[in-house]
């Protein structure tokens, strides 16, 4: 891995780096993408079913495009009995994890009649999109399914690209099942998401779409975005660690290839204060690239976006960390809980040596669908709070209004709207 002194340059050159791997750098798809979704909402689920012949080769129409729950079963029987457990594990720790994030309507009364609050209501149709082809994330399936399911949302349906046998991964369909999902449907890429938002024959319409995706799923997520609600949308996984004279360089090492074995446009950066362990850092990342089973895609990531700063001192380190903003932040150092409050920017904080990174996208209950590309300097992870909407309530007794109803008149006579102030005059004009 390279290594750079980290000064104002340096910073600036790798932030201008990193943006390049923005989905709102991805204009040449754009048109392809819109063509697609313009097509299925014209066409319906014959656009679904000439897509997924096309891109996916598999052959679906009305009768197989839902999941049976024969396939189901089928699924079962296929995954590893350990893996099931692992996931039943799993889903204990995120369904607890996320619990904690519920809001509840609230109300506050007030002398004279005045009732003011807050009604919390669940979502009622939510899609949930999951890569299929060589990609196999059960762990994602938890993770977008599960906080949907302690919000409260009625309906969760799940589309998924099939195989060109026309089923779907097993341990996708098992996840989903024990997640909650209650319809999945075989249909993946930038179609899949027109036919959530719009409706087809077979998918119905959802309020919001949520899951990770390729480009043309990222940019259909974008354009749709209106007429339905959605999460984010995700660019390529980060990892920055923060780390001093105290870390080991084999464990920082192994933290920074977790995240670029994702794909070539991955990041991977440490900063550090020590000179020494960032030359060891840099020898163990080769050591392990070379042993690892995708060691091609590894080595492209660190020489396209995977930076080793050395910083002169602390302060100057964690503020190239808040600049950065990376969805995935590790901080080894002597004092991590101390340095996490001056963390500013960062999707997930994982604080000490034995914390890894992957413990968070798979084990621990925090959910991993997190801000890329420095959004977590205004984004949040997907929560319970991505499900719920919130109406005000408000209820004046006449007492209560009679006393402030001129002073609301005369607000809208200031901004011209005199229907406004009609509006509340005319409950008093007997008295006038």
């Amino acid at each position: 891995m390279r290594i750079l002194e980290l000064t104002e340059e340096t910073k600036g050159n790798i932030l201008e780096n990193l943006l390049k791997r923005s989905p709102n750098s991805y204009g040449k798809f754009e048109a392809s993408v819109q063509e697609i979704i313009e097509t299925v909402r014209a066409n319906r689920d014959a656009a679904l079913f000439d897509y997924t012949a096309r891109f996916d080769g598999a052959t679906i129409n009305k009768d197989n495009i839902l999941v049976t729950e024969e396939e189901i079963k089928e699924a079962y029987d296929a995954v590893d009995p350990k893996l099931l457990e692992v996931i039943r594990k799993s889903l204990v720790n995120i369904r607890t994890y996320h619990e904690k994030q519920r809001q509840n309507s609230w109300f506050d009364s007030q002398d004279k009649g005045i009732i003011l609050g807050q009604k919390v209501t669940a979502l009622a149709h939510v899609g949930v999109y999951v890569p299929g082809g060589k990609a196999v994330y059960p762990s994602s399936v938890l993770m977008n399914i599960v906080p949907a399911k302690v919000a409260g949302v009625d309906e969760i349906i799940m589309t998924t690209p099939p195989g060109k046998d026309g089923k779907v991964n097993p341990s996708t369909l098992v996840a989903a099942r024990e997640a909650g999902a209650d319809r999945i449907y075989k249909v993946g890429g930038a179609q899949a998401i027109a036919a959530l938002a719009f409706g087809t024959e077979s998918i119905p319409k959802v309020d919001k779409i949520v899951g990770p995706g390729n480009i043309y799923v990222a940019l259909a997520k974008k354009a749709v975005f209106g007429y339905v609600s959605i999460d984010s949308i995700a660019g390529p996984s980060e990892i920055l660690v923060l780390a001093d004279e105290t870390a080991n360089p084999r464990y920082v090492a192994a933290d920074l290839l977790s995240q670029a074995e994702h794909d070539e446009m991955a990041s991977a950066i440490l900063i550090t204060t020590s000179r020494e362990l960032a030359e060891r850092v840099s020898e163990e990342a080769a050591k392990f690239t070379a042993q690892l089973s995708r060691k091609e895609i590894i080595q492209k990531s660190l020489d396209n976006y995977g930076y080793i700063l050395i910083a002169d001192n602390m302060e100057e380190a964690i503020a190239a960390v808040n600049e950065i903003a990376s969805e995935h932040m590790e901080i080894v150092t002597k004092n991590p809980f101390e340095v996490m409050t001056k963390v500013r920017n960062a999707g997930a904080i994982f604080i000490g040596e034995y914390s890894s990174e992957p413990l968070g996208d798979y084990f621990a209950g925090p959910n991993h669908v997190l801000p890329t590309n420095g959004t977590a300097k205004f984004f949040s992870a997907l929560s319970v709070d991505d499900f719920i909407k919130k109406s005000s309530i408000i209820s004046y007794s006449r007492e209560a209004l009679e006393e402030v109803y001129k002073d609301i008149a005369q607000f809208a006579e200031c901004e011209q709207l005199t229907a406004h102030a009609n509006s509340v005059k005319v409950r008093f004009e007997d008295e006038n």
